[in-house]
């Protein structure tokens, strides 16, 4: 059996993430194209429609989604896949609330995400801080629980092939 591929994530960081808003198909195919990679993370406007209603994410602004509103929505795509919705809802709410600023808070996720990808699919080992708040130890965890799933899932995936 071959070995599994590399997967290559990188997440925009915020000061990346587009300044004019977008509206609600662009935000879908904006955030799928970067989330891609991780294939199961998928995002579609009823999705987004739905996160919005139950107040997991700010309403837009005249029909146009802002990067607040992107960073907690690329948030939500990947952890909807690992938590359940009552979980989801408090840690969205411990990334909007955290006692960074929100876009340190999301390029702190991303980080932690792409280097937990990296471990995943190479097999390196993940160097991690020692001092970490309560929420940067959930966030870790977060990013490794899907990381190592699109391993488990890429694996499978070329197994059925064979």
């Amino acid at each position: 059996m071959e070995q599994a591929q590399e997967l290559v994530l990188q997440m925009p960081r915020y000061a990346e993430l587009p300044t004019m808003g977008l509206y609600l198909e662009q935000v879908t195919a904006y955030l799928n194209e970067r989330l891609a990679p991780l294939e199961d993370v998928r995002l579609t406007s009823a999705m987004v429609s739905n996160y919005v209603k139950h107040h997991l994410v700010e309403r837009p602004v005249k029909k146009l989604y802002g990067q607040e509103q992107l960073a907690d929505l690329a948030f939500i795509a990947v952890a909807k896949n690992i938590l359940p919705l009552a979980d989801l809802r408090v840690a969205v709410r411990i990334q909007q609330n955290s006692r960074f600023n929100r876009s340190d808070a999301y390029d702190y996720f991303c980080q932690e995400l792409e280097a937990a990808v990296q471990a995943a699919f190479t097999g390196q080992v993940l160097s991690s801080p020692t001092i970490r708040t309560d929420q940067q130890k959930m966030l870790h965890h977060l990013a490794l629980a899907v990381a190592y799933k699109a391993s488990v899932d890429r694996f499978f995936a070329a197994t059925c092939d064979l």
